[in-house]
């Protein structure tokens, strides 16, 4: 019976290393909020990772985009362009600070944000680009910095997907600017909520600190020199990143072994397709994508309902975001037209991937898409 089949979720987090022992000895400690030795500890080893002199800890990956904004002194009135296939969070970060996301289409090679259609979209009002790695994959980086640097826009990478993804041989989170990184539930590396910003630029760093701690001064305790913000990040939480950390490795494995059996399983079904690769490219294994194209025989929806009825979870692609209805009448105004956008987000959909999936739920899961064609 279907209903006795174990659910498969689409997420779930690795928590098999001292994620424990390590959340025990920041209780003892005492030490459970925004100090601690955890705190210091993942900033210098998740900077490391990335290749960058310094990292910051916030509160989740929202707020990390939110504070790259304001330490880039972005301000009412100003545009940025952003992918309009994306989280939510790329775009509503730039409302937060007054300024308005402009949505370009994305790269047929990448499923990022186009370098070759960045022109058309420049204005006056234009300050800067934030090139996300979309489902794990990097943007074409060298590309979108020599336009900026061409146009004087900065760029920031929302990485928030992308752990451990690599352009060119290089980390991502050493990109840009600064780049923004997500630790919900879901992701490769996870505290349940969490974020950071990475960053090389001391002044900068300074900041984006002075900001995160409701603005005070780093030389006088309680003196307050600009308005700032709560957006810091506990003890605790870098305590299950400081054990993630450590396993980076183990659960990376587990995750190319499980896209490596959908790469092997799928590749002669009819009609599903796969998130294009760039050569250049070493994508994190975050979610499993495919598109349903025509010639599976079957809407993504349609197979989207089977797999539920077979307790397998997925996801569809992100709702474009010029069509989403805090930004479709701005979209609207600016005639953007993001015909490559609207297809992918259209026919793509996220199979599960986590540590925990075995051999069995792969063949479950790619069975059932097989079977579901016939």
């Amino acid at each position: 019976m279907i209903k006795d089949l174990p659910f498969i979720q689409i997420a779930a987090p690795d928590l098999r290393g001292n994620e424990e022992a390590y959340v025990v000895e920041a209780l003892r400690s005492s030490w459970i909020s925004s100090t601690g030795a955890f705190i210091d500890r993942f900033e210098r080893d998740f900077a490391d990772l990335c290749g960058t002199n310094s990292a910051i800890t916030v509160c989740n990956g929202t707020i990390a985009l939110h504070l790259a904004l304001l330490g880039l002194d972005v301000r009412p009135g100003d545009e940025v362009l952003v992918p309009s296939l994306t989280y939510i969070a790329t775009a509503n970060a730039v409302r937060y600070v007054g300024a308005e996301p402009v949505f370009v289409d994305i790269d047929p090679e990448t499923w990022c944000i186009d370098p070759a259609r960045l022109e058309q979209h420049v204005t006056p009002r234009t300050k800067g680009i934030i090139a996300v790695h979309l489902y794990g994959h990097p943007a074409d980086m060298d590309a979108i910095n020599r336009f900026a640097a061409v146009h004087g826009l900065w760029v920031v990478e929302d990485a928030a997907e992308a752990h451990t993804a690599r352009y060119k041989g290089r980390p991502c989170g050493s990109l840009a600017r600064i780049a923004t990184f997500s630790f919900y539930g879901n992701k490769i590396l996870t505290s349940g909520e969490g974020g950071a910003l990475t960053l090389n630029d001391p002044h900068l760093e300074l900041r984006m600190r002075t900001l995160r701690g409701q603005g005070m001064s780093p030389t006088e305790r309680y003196y307050f020199p600009v308005t700032g913000y709560n957006f810091r990040l506990t003890n605790l939480a870098c305590a299950l990143l400081c054990a993630q950390l450590e396993r980076r490795d183990e659960i990376l494995a587990d995750r190319r072994r499980i896209f490596d059996a959908y790469n092997e399983r799928l590749a002669d079904v009819p009609g599903i397709g796969f998130q294009p690769v760039a050569t250049w490219a070493e994508p994190a294994p975050w979610l499993f994508c495919i598109t349903v194209e025509e010639a599976y025989g079957r809407p993504r929806d349609a197979l989207m309902a089977h797999l539920a009825q077979e307790r397998i979870e997925t996801r569809p692609f992100f709702h474009p975001l010029h069509r989403l209805p805090p930004f479709r009448e701005a979209s609207r105004r600016r005639q953007e037209h993001l015909p490559l956008t609207d297809a992918v987000a259209a026919r793509g959909m996220n199979l599960p991937c986590h540590s925990g999936m075995t051999m069995s739920d792969l063949d479950r899961i790619t069975d059932a898409i097989r079977n579901f064609q016939r």
